[in-house]
């Protein structure tokens, strides 16, 4: 992913209002993040705990995304599977994201949801560069490479579900 500004990350919100977009918290730490292991650009809202952020690339510019989910902490034997990079956590690691739809769809309540890493690092997972609480990750016979374009189509399909 190319590196963003906080301006264009304000700029890149698809299922929010200009004014919700200008006042939403992004990271300080763009600068510093590994700009070419991402996949997208994800954050938890550390002043609003229920709400998380994500900020990718579609057909050349970036498109942003408000996302909810719930508090509620599950069990630490109970354990989950992310939709788009298939992680497996255990307790609150995965959450159900849900998006308000762009345009009228969403002004009128309609949204999408998928379950996801609720720590949004989702690329550093595949690429082993962050490992789950769990320790590990299901071996599997898709090179690196392949899980990248999996975790990549993943989310592009939940992104067509947003303009659907």
């Amino acid at each position: 992913m190319r590196p963003l500004t906080e301006q264009a990350v304000r700029d890149s919100f698809v299922n929010c209002s200009k004014g919700e977009a200008k006042r939403l918290a992004v990271p300080r730490d763009l600068a510093e993040r590994p700009w070419d292991d991402l996949d997208f650009l994800g954050w938890r809202d550390l002043g609003a705990p229920d709400r998380s952020y994500l900020v990718t690339e579609r057909e050349g510019r970036p498109v942003g995304v408000s996302l909810r989910f719930p508090s509620s902490r599950r069990g630490f034997l109970h354990r989950s599977m992310c939709s788009v990079c298939l992680t497996t956590h255990p307790g609150g690691g995965v959450s159900l994201m849900t998006a308000r739809k762009a345009g009228a769809a969403g002004r009128e309540g309609n949204s999408v949801g998928l379950y996801m890493c609720t720590d949004l690092a989702c690329s550093l997972y595949v690429r082993g560069r962050k490992v789950p609480r769990s320790g590990m990750r299901f071996e599997e016979s898709l090179t690196t490479e392949e899980q990248i374009a999996r975790t990549a189509g993943n989310l592009s399909a939940f992104l067509d579900k947003l303009y659907a």
